[in-house]
């Protein structure tokens, strides 16, 4: 059975790293390909992995998913993963020597605005998230959804006084459709899987802003050629049909 790990701290997430052995073989004769990916690709990914098994007999898919700048630093650690999926170039950019090739850019995201259902403090737009009545939360700047905030405030020319600042983007959205805030930033594919657990709200020069993903093996890693076949099978048809359904934008 695929195991699905998520973590919200670089401390967390080497133990489950290091849990997972120092080799891809299971003991069994299967292989099992480590893949780690951004938070925001929790669900599409469940789905791509779980056909990508189907298709390759005999190779088992654990998913590892977190905040994008601490799975890098577990790429730069040396901790055990064979593909490396970020939300944004930044972070990739930061595992330079440790990948294999050049990355290839599998999907696009954008951020929204995300209330409780019903919209109960009557936020209109960005600029209402300034208001010293909602407790808004955004993602920490190191990561691709709070670098979209901040770039997208100061387009904008708004100053949000946040109540919490989440090391991934699912944490925002948790503390949303938990009551724990009035309103949050993140991507419109969260807020599309959240359904009705959410209200979403137009804003202004999201549209400008856009996180590019890229994907790429490890270098070294126990398993290129399945490495290899992960990143085509995201960059594929199969794969790509999969994120557009989940609300992605095409590379």
């Amino acid at each position: 059975m695929r195991r699905v790990l998520a973590t919200t701290t670089v401390t967390a997430l080497a133990l489950a790293l290091a849990a997972c052995g120092s080799g891809n073989d299971s003991g069994d004769g299967s292989t099992t390909l480590h893949v780690a990916a951004a938070a925001s690709l929790t669900r599409p990914f469940e789905q791509i992995a779980t056909a990508y098994e189907k298709q390759h007999r005999g190779v088992q898919v654990e998913l590892q998913f977190a905040g994008s700048s601490d799975l890098a630093t577990q790429v730069v650690n040396g901790a055990q993963i064979d593909v490396f999926a970020s939300a944004d170039t930044a972070n990739m950019d930061k595992v330079g020597d440790a990948i294999t090739g050049d990355p290839a850019i599998f999907a696009t995201n954008t951020l929204t605005i995300i209330t409780e259902p019903g919209n109960p403090k009557k936020i209109t737009g960005l600029k209402d998230l300034e208001r010293s009545d909602l407790a808004v939360v955004v993602c920490a700047p190191q990561v691709p959804c709070g670098t979209a905030t901040q770039m997208l405030m100061k387009r904008q020319h708004v100053t949000i006084d946040a109540a919490s600042e989440e090391a991934q983007v699912t944490d925002v959205l948790t503390k949303v459709t938990t009551g724990e805030a009035d309103a949050g930033l993140v991507y419109v594919t969260d807020a599309t899987g959240a359904g009705d657990a959410v209200d979403t709200v137009a804003t202004k020069g999201a549209d400008q802003v856009v996180n590019t993903y890229p994907i790429a093996p490890i270098a070294g890693n126990a398993s290129p050629d399945e490495a290899q076949a992960f990143v085509d099978h995201v960059t594929g048809p199969e794969g790509q049909k999969v994120l557009k359904a989940k609300g992605f934008g095409a590379p």
